[in-house]
């Protein structure tokens, strides 16, 4: 058990028998009452957020998290198999905990796994941008470079998102694993 006053922002906590990560931690004294702290906390399971007022002495239950590397295998009907590139032990990892990045991460890719205790996958995070190839888009006509005109555009793992009009069939972009965006065209 730690005090509230030794959390800091990023810090896993069980609150209210679930899981927490610390989002916004404030220490406020207003005029002549007792010093409190304003914390922010979001579920790592379901994603909600829930606020609470502590007094600098209150207990709260801060988690051991160890993150590692895993290398994303294949998809088994609603799990992930990733592998640990340095001990090549498979854990199946559940696909909620990655969320929309689960749209435009491939086989190959290295996720970074946050575990409780050591065994238990708590959060897992794809990096921030992968190279995927362009299956099928509209073909691109001489000149259209000039404006920021978008056209949709199919990737090799079936996502759609919008590229540039110079992007052609087979073509490989980058993209961006938090909003989906197109980043550039890879060589």
């Amino acid at each position: 058990m730690a005090t509230i006053s030794d959390l800091s922002r990023g810090n896993f906590v069980r609150y209210n028998g679930e899981v927490m990560q610390v989002e916004d931690l404030q220490h406020r004294t207003p005029g002549n009452l007792r010093a409190f702290y304003q914390v922010k906390f979001r579920n790592v399971r379901n994603g909600k957020l829930a606020e609470n007022r502590f007094r600098p002495s209150d207990e709260i239950d801060l988690l051991r998290v160890e993150t590692r590397e895993y290398q994303y295998l294949y998809a088994d009907g609603d799990s992930l198999v990733c592998m640990d590139n340095n001990t090549f032990e498979q854990i199946y990892l559940d696909k909620a905990l990655l969320g929309d990045a689960l749209k435009y991460i491939k086989e190959g890719v290295t996720l970074l796994i946050a575990f409780e205790n050591g065994t238990d996958p708590i959060t897992a995070s794809a990096p921030p941008s992968v190279v995927l190839e362009v299956s099928y888009t509209e073909p691109g006509l001489q000149g259209d470079t000039a404006t920021r005109t978008l056209k949709p555009a199919t990737l090799e793992n079936g996502t759609e998102i919008r590229v540039p009009l110079f992007i052609n069939t087979g073509d490989s972009v980058r993209v961006d694993t938090r909003t989906g965006e197109y980043i550039e065209r890879v060589k």
